[in-house]
């Protein structure tokens, strides 16, 4: 029970006094989610082109960073945030200067957009 006028969050971590850890929920990524961010991420650093991450698990969102070097803002960040699902797809890829590049429902569709464009040429 909270006294009148006293603040009802007092950590400001979202539990209540009694700190029942169940009443605060973060948004994570699944096993199939981080399995197919990985593999993106393991070409990318075989290719020389990422070579850090780091992982936010929040409130409202699950953020996923990417990083070219491990003292920089991250080059990208990849985004689940289940709020959105219904309106504008639950998942995003936003550039470090805050551009969504993509967003959609289709995490494999959305990770394309991060996916290395192929040289094909015609040879005669």
């Amino acid at each position: 029970m909270v006294a009148a006028g006293a603040d009802p969050d007092p950590r400001g971590d979202g539990r209540s006094p009694e700190g029942k850890v169940g009443e605060v929920r973060a948004i994570a990524f699944d096993r199939r989610e981080l399995d197919a961010i990985l593999r993106l991420y393991g070409r990318m650093v075989a290719a020389g082109e990422w070579r850090d991450y780091a992982i936010d698990f929040r409130r409202e969102e699950a953020v996923f960073s990417v990083y070219r070097r491990t003292s920089e803002m991250p080059l990208y960040r990849i985004v689940k945030a289940p709020k959105l699902a219904r309106k504008q797809g639950a998942y995003s890829v936003v550039a470090a200067g805050g551009m969504i590049l993509k967003r959609g429902p289709d995490l494999g569709r959305v990770l394309a957009v991060l996916e290395p464009k192929r040289d094909l040429r015609v040879v005669i």
